[in-house]
């Protein structure tokens, strides 16, 4: 402890270091609390190696409380904003374009199962595909393979 009071600007930037780390890391920028502090203990711990405010432990943790509040007020709409824009997009696996010979007639109203990859799909199509056709997934959902005459 008393190495941390001693050495108070390093000991901030280690602590800033680590909880921004923790932030992005493990919590995946999901909160934005442990940015805020760990951004503002990063900052007074530059304050604090300049020789801008006192080397004492209050002004330190005065400096880093005003700064967690000050950039809390000026980053949340920014950072919130960021976090609300999600591609709604489909991922499209490795599953759509797979090709194979249907074995059974499929129709919109009849959907038989085929057996790939240790899972049992049921299959969907809007038109009525014989059996012996050749078909083309089109779009994987759980467990339904949407396919089409290729």
């Amino acid at each position: 402890m008393d190495w941390a009071l001693n050495n108070l600007a390093e000991s901030l930037l280690i602590l800033g270091i680590l909880l921004l780390v923790i932030e992005v890391a493990v919590l995946g920028f999901s909160t934005f609390a442990l940015f805020f502090v760990g951004c503002a203990a990063v900052v007074t711990a530059g304050l604090l190696y300049v020789g801008i405010i006192p080397d004492t432990w209050l002004s330190a943790m005065l400096s880093t409380g005003v700064l967690t509040g000050l950039s809390a007020v000026l980053l949340w709409k920014p950072l919130k904003n960021m976090q609300t824009q999600v591609d709604k997009t489909k991922a499209q696996g490795d599953l759509v374009g797979h090709r194979f010979i249907l074995v059974e007639d499929v129709a919109p109203e009849l959907t038989p199962e085929y057996h790939y990859s240790g899972i049992d799909w049921k299959l969907k199509a809007n038109e009525h595909l014989v059996a012996g056709t050749q078909v083309e997934v089109t779009q994987a959902d759980v467990g339904v393979f949407h396919i089409k005459a290729s």
